[in-house]
């Protein structure tokens, strides 16, 4: 643990959060196959912005905000386009028949593929709370946006997120 005021260690930083980055930026849409890139990148702008970070305040929000604004901008970049690619798919639990396999995989696409219809500023907003278990109020301080405004984001995503997954699981009409 370290002292109240006194700045963490990078390479702690790096240890104890690295497992949280990579599983917050595939949740935000990242491809597995970026995953990687991002995620050092993110620890990059860490090692940059260590100076800025104020060490009274809980780091994962500090966290957020950076990783957001990485996945964002990996979002933005014209030659990004979006594909499923073979190693998009997590790799599932051998302690599970390969049914529960199956399904399990197929849940977690369907979830993506949910995830990926909504709007990148909701998106973070639902990920990071329901995913991440964010507080709404260290949420919208990491984003630079209202408290109002992340619990609006987080009201139209689930709404979202409801209306898209019935659509997706309809049973299809046959010809």
């Amino acid at each position: 643990m370290v002292p109240a005021g006194a700045l963490p260690d990078l390479a702690a930083i790096y240890r104890q959060h690295f497992t949280y980055v990579w599983h917050a930026l595939r949740r935000m849409g990242v491809n597995n196959a970026d995953l990687e890139d991002l995620t050092q990148e993110v620890f990059v702008v860490v090692h940059r912005r260590l100076h800025t970070y104020d060490a009274t305040r809980p780091l994962k929000p500090w966290l957020l905000g950076i990783l957001f604004r990485v996945a964002s901008d990996w979002r933005r970049r014209a030659f990004q386009y979006r594909e499923t690619r073979p190693g998009d798919v997590d790799a599932t639990d051998g302690a599970a028949s390969p049914e529960q396999n199956a399904a399990d995989a197929q849940n977690r696409a369907l979830i993506m593929r949910a995830l990926d219809a909504l709007d990148f500023d909701r998106r973070a907003v639902l990920v990071m709370h329901e995913f991440h278990d964010h507080p709404i109020p260290d949420i919208a301080a990491a984003l630079g946006i209202p408290v109002n405004t992340a619990y609006s984001r987080l009201r139209l995503a689930r709404a979202q997120l409801f209306e898209t997954l019935k659509k997706l699981t309809r049973p299809t009409e046959a010809p």
